[in-house]
């Protein structure tokens, strides 16, 4: 497969998560990589844009990711690392930059996730949408479960605040 990152049919942001202690990726990481690679093989260009800064362990989350799409056999020039978003509104207003005027926009996280990554993204300016997310492994426990789903409850209205109000300034 031949890319050419200027003329993508889709793009396909994969929002980070955690690397372990030992470099390799949290099972959180892994599996969003994994609907990554299953809806990107969907497509004949696709353009792979994993985000995440170096965090306590191992190398960048976005250096993590383009690792395990090249092994799914994706090629290096399918592969644009975001490396300086820290969080999700820092990821989000760094691929704003990268992609912009560019249609057939997915984002790819986890399903709790999803909403505030959505949001985000069209207040920067991007039309995204939702790429399938993983499911949830069935060894994950319900008050896991639950922990992300109500953290994001204050998150999506904080985090959308501030980006109107980079937007306001100029600063997206």
């Amino acid at each position: 497969m031949k890319v050419n990152p200027a003329d993508p049919d889709a793009v396909i942001i994969i929002f980070g998560a955690a690397v372990r202690p030992d470099g390799t990726p949290s099972a959180t990481l892994r599996h969003r990589v994994e609907a990554a690679a299953r809806f990107g093989a969907r497509f004949a260009r696709p353009l792979f844009i994993p985000t995440g800064a170096k965090g306590h362990f191992g190398e960048a989350e976005a250096t993590v990711m383009a690792r395990q799409l090249i092994d799914e056999g994706f090629p290096a020039e399918a592969i644009l690392k975001e490396e300086t978003g820290t969080d999700t509104l820092s990821s989000v207003r760094a691929v704003a930059r990268m992609i912009k005027g560019k249609s057939r926009v997915y984002a790819c996280t986890s399903a709790y996730h999803l909403p505030r990554c959505l949001a985000l993204l069209r207040l920067a300016g991007v039309r995204a949408r939702a790429c399938p997310p993983p499911p949830v492994p069935a060894a994950t426990r319900l008050w896991r479960r639950w922990f992300w789903r109500l953290r994001e409850i204050p998150a999506l209205p904080y985090d959308a605040l501030l980006m109107l109000w980079l937007r306001a300034t100029g600063q997206v």
